[in-house]
């Protein structure tokens, strides 16, 4: 891991230990726990979009409760979609090659 990518883990991790701790003690009202609830769904959903609408509502309705974390969930959000973006570009690669193997003259396929 690059020294950058560790600095953005770190950092994500340490906002969420914060959010983790609010929760834990109580402190989140009502509204931000499922607000937070519905964005995991989201995320967990690969819905980024949605995930990131849940984000901007919080930030606007609830920032004094959400703003020592909140900073921690949207580059969460930013990360998960880069790296699912990376994997789906892998996964076409993969497979136009697959495909591309499969029509070329002299190679071999399997009856």
């Amino acid at each position: 891991m690059e020294p950058l990518e560790k600095q953005v883990c770190d950092d994500i991790s340490r906002r969420l230990v914060l959010l983790q701790e609010q929760w834990a003690e109580g402190k989140l009202s009502m509204p931000v726990k499922k607000r937070m609830a519905l964005l995991v769904q989201e995320l967990s959903s690969h819905q980024w979009d949605a995930a990131d609408d849940i984000h901007r509502s919080l930030m606007v309705d609830h920032v004094t409760e959400v703003s020592q974390w909140m900073v921690g969930v949207k580059r969460l959000i930013a990360e998960k979609r880069s790296l699912s973006s990376e994997e789906e570009t892998n996964e076409e690669k993969s497979a136009a090659t697959a495909e591309e193997n499969q029509t070329k003259p002299g190679v071999q396929q399997d009856p």
